[in-house]
């Protein structure tokens, strides 16, 4: 029997950087966000992943920015409020269906699982790190701009890692 394990937000997240104008990088993350692990045991092999990210929670600590980051030309929030991830194998890498606006492709992220702990309210939790690379323009994210110097404002590919704690459910 399957094991539960849901986010803990409070020790959690999610961020991104993205290359701008090829000569720096731009980070953000997402605010508000779900996740848990159906688990057969505590090496979390081949458990079952999903996650939910509410778009409008994207952060770059620019209004502006984020509020051009929500429109229709990125990721269109009004029509997919979510950024959702599910997947049926967990090990030192993660594979799984990726959607953002609208479009799932499959996506494999590296994974480091830090281990199982105990806090001092008695609460077994596990936290993992993961890291990938995937192309923004493979899920319709497809707004740019030339640079009168040559290359462009934003780069396709986007970084993405997070740092994740999860509590055991009873």
């Amino acid at each position: 029997m399957a094991t539960k394990w849901n986010l803990d937000p409070t020790h959690s997240e999610i961020t991104f950087k993205v290359k701008h104008m090829m000569i720096s990088n731009i980070k953000g993350n997402f605010t508000n966000f779900t996740a848990e692990i159906d688990a057969d045991d505590d090496t979390f092999k081949n458990a079952k992943t999903t996650a939910t990210i509410q778009v409008s929670s994207i952060s770059t600590h620019n209004a502006d920015r984020d509020t051009h980051l929500k429109s229709a030309e990125f990721f269109n929030a009004e029509a997919n409020p979510t950024i959702t991830f599910e997947s049926d194998a967990l090990n030192d890498s993660i594979t799984g269906n990726l959607t953002v606006n609208g479009i799932t492709k499959p996506v494999t992220l590296d994974v480091d699982f830090g281990g199982i702990n105990v806090d001092p309210w008695g609460n077994t939790k596990a936290g993992f790190s993961f890291e990938g690379k995937i192309n923004r323009k493979d899920f319709g994210l497809n707004w740019n701009a030339a640079l009168e110097a040559g290359g462009v404002m934003v780069s396709e590919d986007v970084k993405i890692a997070g740092e994740l704690q999860f509590v055991k459910q009873a």
